[in-house]
């Protein structure tokens, strides 16, 4: 199921939510509640995690991005030296692959 979906049931639902709104935006919402056949609470609680989700997810992939782009570039200017074990493979395998006429 999709994170923006919500699994609880209504008996589950502990905790409340309220907001003060302008006229203008209650008819706003209560349209839209209508037109996708939702009350007005199951319409403004489904928007307003969509959009928490949505930013969350924005948030997360821009901070992972930084982040990621940070260690790459740190790894291209300071790369870590081989472990023992790696070292004794690269041996091993220069040792077992044919080797080609042109010098590699």
């Amino acid at each position: 199921m999709s994170p923006h979906k919500t699994l609880e049931r209504s008996s589950d639902k502990t905790a409340r939510l309220e907001a003060r709104i302008t006229k203008q935006q209650k008819a706003l919402f209560l349209r839209a509640a209508q037109l996708t056949g939702r009350s007005l609470t199951a319409f403004v609680v489904a928007s307003a995690q969509e959009t928490a989700s949505r930013t969350l997810r924005e948030h997360d992939t821009l901070m992972l991005s930084t982040l990621d782009r940070k260690a790459f570039v740190e790894a291209l200017l300071h790369p870590p030296l081989p472990a023992p074990r790696l070292r004794k493979a690269v041996v091993r395998y220069r040792e077992r692959r044919p080797r080609r006429g042109n010098g590699r």
